[in-house]
């Protein structure tokens, strides 16, 4: 592809984004510990950790992007829309989660998100919850009865649950996992206190 991008000579008209929308599988016969699939990082496809949801993204955009930079910034694939949009020069919709990476793209700096928050298994056997707020990352697998907490800045392979030394943080992340929470009749939560997941 980008190969053809150069070949009719809009590089510098088109931005190429690659991305994962997940971690590794571990389904049928996919076996994510054969080739460290995850890399440093806990879990697979459909858990919270961040090997399930830490994801690879790379762009490319000739003359606007500068080569071979490294972002650090936290984001989340809902920023795609208003990113989209605001490169296009069309205004960014209301009423949604995601804060624009154009600035980021382009060498500059940008608003920050307050949290990110993830859910899974509406209407399925278990229903799990992550946010993530700076450096701490909150995860609740089917019950509220325990929720583990990880400084993924000291620990980004979520190996030390450090909940015990941080009520406070593990209350301020629960109440935001609450808020962020969307019910609905279409996508019920069937069972919130069903076991967590095997570890593979």
């Amino acid at each position: 592809m980008l190969d053809r991008v150069r070949e009719l000579g809009i590089e510098q008209q088109t931005l190429v984004v690659f991305a994962s929308d997940n971690g590794p599988s571990a389904e049928g016969l996919h076996k994510p510990s054969f080739f460290g699939s995850s890399g440093p990082f806990r879990g697979v496809k459909r858990e919270m950790y961040e090997g399930a949801i830490r994801i690879p993204m790379l762009a490319q955009w000739k003359g606007s992007i500068r080569p071979a930079t490294v972002s650090e910034e936290v984001c989340a694939f809902w920023d795609f829309l208003p990113t989209a949009a605001e490169l296009a020069g069309l205004p960014i919709p209301k009423g949604i989660d995601g804060i624009s990476l154009a600035p980021t793209l382009l060498g500059q700096s940008r608003r920050q998100h307050e949290y990110l928050y993830w859910d899974y298994g509406h209407g399925r056997e278990r229903f799990c919850q992550a946010v993530r707020w700076k450096n701490w990352k909150a995860v609740r697998n089917g019950s509220a009865a325990h929720v583990e907490l990880y400084d993924l800045q000291l620990d980004p392979g979520e190996k030390h649950d450090v909940s015990g030394q941080n009520a406070g943080i593990v209350a301020e992340l629960v109440q935001r996992m609450d808020r962020a929470l969307t019910p609905s009749p279409d996508y019920p939560i069937l069972d919130r206190t069903a076991r967590p997941p095997s570890r593979r």
